[in-house]
């Protein structure tokens, strides 16, 4: 399973309980922490997560947890990849995941909190910061930069770009590899011209690391008959059946959607609407009482 990259890495399998929603909901106690929000999290994978609490889900689940008006945050560190769902969520070792796609099959989904997609990395000065499609005639001839198996590797190769275009690991143990890093390095060094990474990851790349600040710019191109999507609705993942505690949650991002707002518009996430317009400003915020 693809998640976050535009569906990065989420292998597993939910253990689903036997016995219908009532049964599911009547263990609810048991299965979810009122104390502390437990959540499971990829250690060392900023933007996203890491051990010092600096990535944005960080931020976000401090907030879910201050909302729901407990003590804290008990995150259960796990790399993402293969067993992330099933050694984590489905042994009730924490109770929330803070980033997967929409209509994931391996857990229930809250409503989406943000929603975004890949972008354009480009050296300031270049011609190519105003470019918004990989389909765009000005990136013939050009160098890209591009993870192998994402989504937009057949954007690509259907406009023609592969012949000149660099590839890097798309997944990877954070840990001990960052292709992400390294493709924005190659955008500064000039090793190549564009590189096109996914939202998140390329607002914290361009911002971060040696030498000067890059230009972001969102691909904002309709779906292309054939090939896959380039944005996605990123929710809150939760056990199946725990419907109620999947409806506490919306009832938080519902309350606190304009704090969430901010706190990824400070981590350069591009967000966008439903209609793929850019969302620049906090939407509003219902309240947090």
């Amino acid at each position: 399973m693809k998640m976050r990259a535009a569906l990065a890495v989420m292998i597993g399998s939910l253990s689903v309980a036997s016995g219908g929603a009532e049964a599911a909901e009547g263990h609810l106690a048991d299965a979810v922490n009122r104390n502390v929000l437990r959540v499971c999290a990829t250690p060392a994978n900023l933007p996203y997560s890491d051990e010092k609490g600096e990535g944005f889900e960080n931020k976000i689940a401090q907030l879910v947890a201050e909302q729901l008006k407990r003590k804290g945050v008990e995150n259960t560190w796990f790399p993402q990849g293969t067993g992330f769902v099933r050694k984590t969520l489905s042994e009730k070792r924490c109770d929330l995941i803070m980033g997967t796609v929409q209509a994931d099959e391996f857990t229930l989904n809250t409503n989406p909190y943000y929603r975004t997609t890949y972008a354009l990395v480009t050296k300031p000065g270049s011609g190519l910061e105003g470019v918004t499609s990989i389909m765009d005639p000005k990136l013939k001839g050009k160098k890209v930069g591009i993870q192998a198996g994402a989504p937009a590797a057949d954007y690509v190769a259907k406009a023609g770009l592969m012949a000149d275009a660099k590839s890097y690991l798309f997944i990877v143990d954070t840990r001990y590899q960052n292709p992400m890093q390294d493709m924005v390095n190659d955008v500064r060094s000039g090793e190549i011209d564009v590189g096109i990474l996914w939202g998140p990851h390329a607002g914290w790349y361009a911002s971060h690391g040696e030498g000067e600040k890059l230009s972001v710019q969102p691909t904002l191109e309709e779906k292309l008959p054939g090939l896959p999507r380039l944005e996605y609705r990123i929710t809150m993942g939760v056990r199946a059946n725990e419907t109620a505690w999947k409806h506490e949650i919306n009832d938080v991002i519902t309350k606190r959607q304009g704090d969430i707002d901010k706190i990824l518009l400070d981590y350069g996430v591009p967000i966008i609407d439903e209609d793929n317009k850019l969302i620049t400003e906090p939407r509003m915020t219902k309240g947090t009482n």
